[in-house]
């Protein structure tokens, strides 16, 4: 599908989607509280609908209404050799491993090339040392093992994600274990948001200090609430206002632990002047920024080097659109820098590299100067109703 944007300012007001990040916390504390939880304001993009697939696949029942799900978990980690459809996603992917490395019997997770080209290392090393089978193919992992509760050690300078499934784990297998973050350690707020969630459900998991986390025996109890408006996809909406739309996005918690919450203060220091900013913690912030450091006067970014294991290559991939359109980014060690530089229309089409952030950064360059983008359904992955929404404010886009 294809989007065709003549230049267009944006007006009105938005209710910011679900936050993907909190929606998968919650549900798989569903599944771990052992009791019957009501999840409301839920987004059904494909990350979602993966994880959803999975608990399900390992015996957690759902029933949808609306926006609203029900997950009765008394089945949950109770079906033999279950296979894990994890499509695109890499917080499914991530979090599930490590529980399924703790049924002691054969599991397959599956999903897009893509995926499988991300790192699983971190996990691949921990069943070596484990004696636990592990193995990847292009498009699958199969793995067997039986982790128990225990000491692990994890090195803080990859994703978020890893620590965050073992934590699912050792809250599942219910003992008493600790895990020690190895420095540096980036993306902690993401660590935050997963121990907030889980507390949600009486979970007894918490920092002792800067780089351990205790995770003890827990009595899990049932939760009923909403899931709060995502911070990573309002940067999006937010950012058309950084280029003349006057558009208010409600549905924000303002004491959200959201690292991407970061996004309003990198904005306004794009908007006032030629930056040098960290993006180490929220790398899913890195194509928005670019795209509007683009449109400004530049812009420094430090810590990129994550950005090349995302859906694409979000470097390379802005760099390539932002050429068709007479700029592109440079390139330097764990950093990317944006030079001034004056975008123009072009009839060439863009193309959205099957990434939904670059869709949606390169969207909000178009309705700048005008423009086609390809690729578009990418947006599925985490913000189904994008085009719909930025119609309603105004923008000229045609969908064909």
């Amino acid at each position: 599908m294809i989007a065709k944007f003549k230049p267009c300012k944006l007006k009105g007001q938005i209710s910011a989607p679900p936050s993907k990040s909190m929606a998968h916390r919650y549900l798989v504390g569903s599944a771990l509280s052992k009791e019957t939880c009501i999840l409301s304001g839920v987004d059904y993009s494909e990350d979602i609908l993966a994880t959803m697939d999975c608990l399900q696949a390992l015996g957690a029942e759902i029933t949808m209404d609306h926006d609203t799900l029900r997950i009765n978990p008394n089945h949950f980690m109770k079906t033999e050799n279950p296979i894990l459809e994890c499509r695109e996603s890499g917080s499914t992917l991530r979090f599930f491993i490590p529980l399924c490395l703790c049924l002691g019997k054969q599991v397959t997770l599956k999903g897009s090339t893509r995926l499988f080209e991300r790192p699983l290392d971190v996990y691949e090393k921990l069943c070596s040392e484990n004696g636990f089978a592990f193995q990847k193919g292009t498009n699958a992992v199969t793995l067997c093992g039986k982790l128990k509760s225990d000491k692990y050690r994890i090195r803080g300078d990859i994703s978020s994600q890893f620590i965050t499934g073992l934590i699912f784990a050792l809250i599942y297998l219910g003992g008493d274990s600790s895990i020690e973050i190895i420095p540096p350690f980036e993306s902690r707020s993401y660590i935050n948001l997963t121990i907030s969630a889980l507390k949600s459900f009486g979970a007894d998991v918490e920092f002792v200090d800067e780089y351990n986390i205790a995770i003890k025996t827990s009595k899990m109890h049932a939760y009923a609430g909403r899931i709060e408006g995502d911070y990573s996809n309002a940067a999006f909406l937010d950012a058309f206002n950084y280029i003349g739309s006057k558009i208010e996005i409600q549905n924000l918690n303002t004491d959200s632990l959201q690292g991407d919450k970061v996004y309003a203060d990198y904005f306004d220091k794009i908007a006032g002047g030629m930056p040098t900013l960290d993006i180490a913690d929220c790398p899913d912030l890195g194509p928005v920024l670019f795209a509007l450091a683009s449109l400004k006067n530049g812009a420094s970014f430090t810590g990129t080097d994550r950005l090349k294991a995302k859906e694409s290559d979000r470097g390379m991939a802005m760099h390539q659109e932002l050429q068709k359109l007479g700029g592109g980014l440079v390139f330097g060690d764990n950093v990317i820098k944006v030079p001034k530089q004056e975008l123009k229309y072009s009839d060439r089409i863009l193309d959205g590299h099957n990434d939904h952030r670059i869709v949606m950064a390169m969207s909000v360059i178009l309705s700048k100067i005008g423009g086609e983008i390809a690729g578009i359904e990418a947006v599925r992955k985490s913000y189904p109703g994008f085009f719909d929404d930025i119609y309603k404010l105004g923008a000229k886009v045609e969908i064909k």
